[in-house]
This record gives structure tokens, sequence and C-alpha cells, in this order.
């Protein structure tokens, strides 16, 4: 099968498009652990040439470093081949003589903090520096980032403000990155949203979404971009002591994970190849977004991404109860 297996998609009604498979660029940022800069440069080049032409960064990754780093790796690319979206919600600022910085999960970051902002005039700021650390004129898709607690200022001024910033043709889409599927659904429901990107709650392990998120996004014709297809760690290598939601994995779900890995032995897809390409059973989903701190794990999603998957293995999951028998399934054409 060759990439994709699947056609790039617009997001909602926009006219901006994406490719199935796209990069998180959070590693960029130093995420746990630092990467050297000429490996996220070829992280960059190695998306650029499996078609994964879709990059997804924010300035809470390493306070600015992974905008920074992506601008530098897609300086001389054409800007018509590759879409590109960073989030605001998170103004960054110099750090004060004295202070500290908060890393968040980051490490060997430059010296900012992060001020949670959602003003028009906080968001503004927020997008602006954010094109200038990307070395961009314009961003094809802005979300209000992980905004869950704050959802009096999202109604009153931040989602307003995008709005207003796409009403300009500043940007092409506007939309909500979270984890809380919930809370994306009520505001899909309540605003004119393109597209939600939505991690760790559309995966083999997880059906959340489709409580929630999914119908209301597909009656509504607003896209979501799938987040956290590995749920941390533990889809990709479901051993004693992997993450699950950033935390060690319970038994249970560890147990449930073995299973599901058993399974696509018998079948020959690696398990990796299965989570990867689950979430495309629903129609309202657009993409996933996997984050890669290595060109070689780069390589190895996109060519996971293409791995054949039988009708029957999907079936096979349902019928030993490791998926729900009303799961939509990414059965092939």
């Amino acid at each position: 099968m060759s990439y994709p297996p699947y056609g790039p998609r617009e997001l909602g009604r926009t006219g901006v498009t994406v490719p199935p498979l796209g990069l998180g660029c959070a590693p960029l940022g130093n995420l746990y652990r630092a990467v050297p800069e000429a490996q996220a440069r070829e992280v960059v080049r190695t998306a650029l040439a499996t078609g994964a032409r879709y990059f997804d960064t924010a300035p809470h990754y390493g306070v600015g470093l992974s905008e920074e780093r992506l601008g530098r790796a897609l300086r001389g690319h054409d800007r018509t081949t590759y879409t590109l979206s960073t989030k605001v919600g998170r103004r960054l600022r110099p750090l004060a003589p004295g202070e500290r910085a908060a890393g968040e999960g980051f490490v060997d970051t430059p010296a900012r903090a992060r001020v949670r902002d959602l003003s028009r005039d906080g968001i503004r700021a927020t997008l602006e520096a954010s094109l200038t650390r990307l070395g961009v004129d314009a961003v094809d898709i802005v979300y209000l980032h992980d905004v869950e607690d704050q959802l009096r200022e999202v109604y009153e001024t931040g989602f307003p403000a995008l709005a207003e910033l796409r009403a300009q043709g500043v940007v092409r889409a506007i939309g909500f990155g979270m984890n809380h599927s919930d809370v994306a659904a009520r505001l899909v429901a309540d605003l004119d949203v393109d597209v939600v990107l939505c991690a760790g709650r559309w995966t083999l392990l997880e059906r959340t979404a489709l409580d929630d998120l999914l119908p209301v996004s597909a009656r509504r014709g607003t896209s979501v971009v799938v987040g956290g297809v590995y749920n941390s760690g533990l889809l990709a290598d479901p051993t004693p002591g992997a993450p699950y939601n950033y935390a060690p994995a319970p038994a249970p779900v560890l147990d449930r994970a073995r299973q599901l890995a058993a399974v696509c032995a018998e079948f020959d897809v690696p398990l990796k190849a299965a989570a990867l390409r689950f979430p495309f059973g629903h129609p309202a989903v657009a993409a996933a977004v996997v984050g890669a701190a290595a060109p070689d794990e780069m390589a190895e999603n996109a060519r996971l991404f293409t791995h054949h998957i039988p009708d029957a293995l999907w079936h096979t999951l349902v019928a030993r109860g490791l998926l729900d028998a009303d799961l939509p399934l990414p059965l092939n054409d």
C-alpha cells in the first residue's frame, strides 16, 4: 500500500487540508529529554520526505523552543507544501531576575515563563510572537490550548478573538486543543469551531470521544485531529512500567494492551500500526498527529501508518471483547 492509505482531508469548510498523518512537535521542545538541534531538524526533514506534512506546535512546547526549531527546519521549504498549526492561551515572557522556569515536562528550555492569557490583545500578541519564532507570515490553524478550566474567558474573549482573526483572514481555521473530549464537545456544540485537536480520548484503549465529541463534531461539520494515539506510550510498548496518560499504566489497562498486541501479532500487524489506524474509523477524524524525537521514529510512524491491516483483525478484536461492538472500525474499502 502506498502512502497515504487515506488522502488529504479538508478541515471543516475552511479550504485547509491536512494529510492523514502529521508530526506533533512537542518533542522538538525537549519534552522529557533534550533533543539535539540537528536531530530535531532531521525529524522535520523526515516528516516532509514521508508525506507527513502537517506540523502542530505550541508556545507551551519548550516555552517557544519547539516553534523556533520547527521554523528553522522548515526554512527554505515552499510554504504552500505543508500545513502548520500553533496554539494560543499561554503567552510567553522573559524570566524575571532570579526567577526559575517551570519545566512542565520540558527540559533545557529558554529563559521564558508561561502566562495564561485569553484576552483579545494577549491572543494577538501570542500569535505574533509565534509567527516570529516560526519565521512565517501566517499559520493555517490556531487552537486555544488546554482551556478547560477557563471557559468563562473562552466564551467572553478567547474564542471571539480567534473568530475575529479568522474573519480578517489572518488565520484560516480555528479551534481547540485539549485532552478533555467532554469540554471540547460542549464548545463544538456552542461555537463555530472548524477543528478540534483531542489527545488520548479516541484510541484502541479509550472510547470517550465517541460518547461526546465525535457525534457533535460530525453533526456540526467540525473536523477532529487525533493526538495521543499511543496513550503516552503504552500502545507503543505494552510492558510493565509503560506510561498511560502520563503515569505508569494500571495493571488492568496494561493487561488489555498486551491482549491487543497478542491479537495483532496473530495477523502480523504491529500494535503501533493498529493504534495509528484505529481512529480513522470515524468520519469526523481528519488526521492523527504523532510526536517523534528522532528521525527513525518519524520514519517508523510513516511506515506503520501504511501497513496493511486486514478487516479480520478488527472483527477479531470485537469478537474477543477487546473493542466494543458499537465502535466504528477503519475497514478497507
